[in-house]
């Protein structure tokens, strides 16, 4: 059955017959065999059936809520008992927004160091990504916003307040500032994050509340790409301090803070509501409260 309710998830997931097949490492036929089946004992029709995948039925979509449950306490099992014959091990995947990759090393480096055997894959993800990936099972973690828009049920773990800073090109006019306001940006060239981030979300907040309406000609899902721009001296970023420190150090670029309001937003690890959590989950959650105790 957990077989079973492992391929109906790949298949809501991808949509696609051949692609869910490929992720479960199976054939095609074996996919479609196991959905009937499952179809079968269950008394109800899980799949809209035509030349392709057409949906899930009203039961399918039900059914698939189950099984999200049932697989990850099946998995959580499953870890738990391999962690008592072997130690910590396995595969955490991180999606992590991209404004806070400056902090990630500082959470999964001492985690590594501990557990040697544990192998972390992060990904860059925009925070509705890592909810929708933890609700779906292909993300065990997120370290995103907690304070700014609804994340359901989940656990939840501060590790640091995020604030904002200008940042600029050496020579650029407003280099040497002590600090800025909202207000003064203001005519500026910018280059921000796409609108589907919640880092740029949180900016437009910000700016319509100085009555400033910014419509960027850089627009980027990677604030490495914001960054190269900012150094031609040509356009100007709002990035978070932490980002920006990064490389205003080095003498390259300067990061100004952006006060009235000096806005704060809370960052931190988040995993689903589930006890027990996986023993992988749970050291990470461990982690993370130690790391939220120095940095907040």
């Amino acid at each position: 059955m957990i077989d079973k309710l492992e391929m109906f998830i790949a298949l809501a997931q991808e949509r696609h017959f051949g692609r869910a097949a490929k992720l479960c490492n199976v054939a095609q036929p074996s996919l479609s065999a196991a959905i009937m089946q499952l179809e079968e004992q269950l008394g109800v029709q899980l799949v809209f059936r035509g030349t392709r995948f057409q949906g899930l039925t009203p039961e399918g979509a039900r059914v698939l809520e189950w099984a999200r449950r049932i697989v990850g306490d099946a998995r959580t099992m499953r870890d738990e008992m391999q962690s008592l014959r072997k130690g910590l091990s396995g595969n955490l995947r991180l999606g992590v927004i991209p404004t806070a990759m400056p902090i990630v090393s500082d959470l999964t480096s001492p985690f590594l160091f501990q557990h040697p055997n544990v192998k972390v894959t992060i990904l860059a993800r925009s925070s509705a990504e890592i909810m929708q990936g933890i609700e779906e099972l292909t993300l065990d973690c997120g370290i995103t916003y907690l304070d700014n828009e609804p994340l359901g049920r989940v656990t939840q773990v501060p590790l640091y307040s995020e604030f904002y800073c200008l940042f600029v090109g050496k020579n650029h006019p407003l280099a040497w500032e002590k600090h800025v306001t909202w207000a003064d940006l203001a005519g500026l060239n910018l280059c921000l994050l796409t609108g589907d981030m919640q880092n740029r979300r949180i900016i437009n907040q910000h700016l319509a509340e100085a009555g400033l309406d910014v419509l960027p000609n850089v627009e980027s899902n990677s604030t490495i790409v914001l960054i190269t721009h900012v150094l031609t001296g040509k356009w100007a970023s709002i990035l978070p301090r932490k980002l920006a420190d990064l490389f205003s150090d080095s003498g390259t670029a300067c990061a100004i803070p952006i006060i009235a309001p000096e806005a704060e937003h809370l960052v931190g690890l988040i995993a689903a509501h589930r006890e027990p959590h996986t023993p992988l989950i749970a050291k990470l959650l461990d982690a993370a409260r130690k790391l939220g105790r120095v940095k907040l």
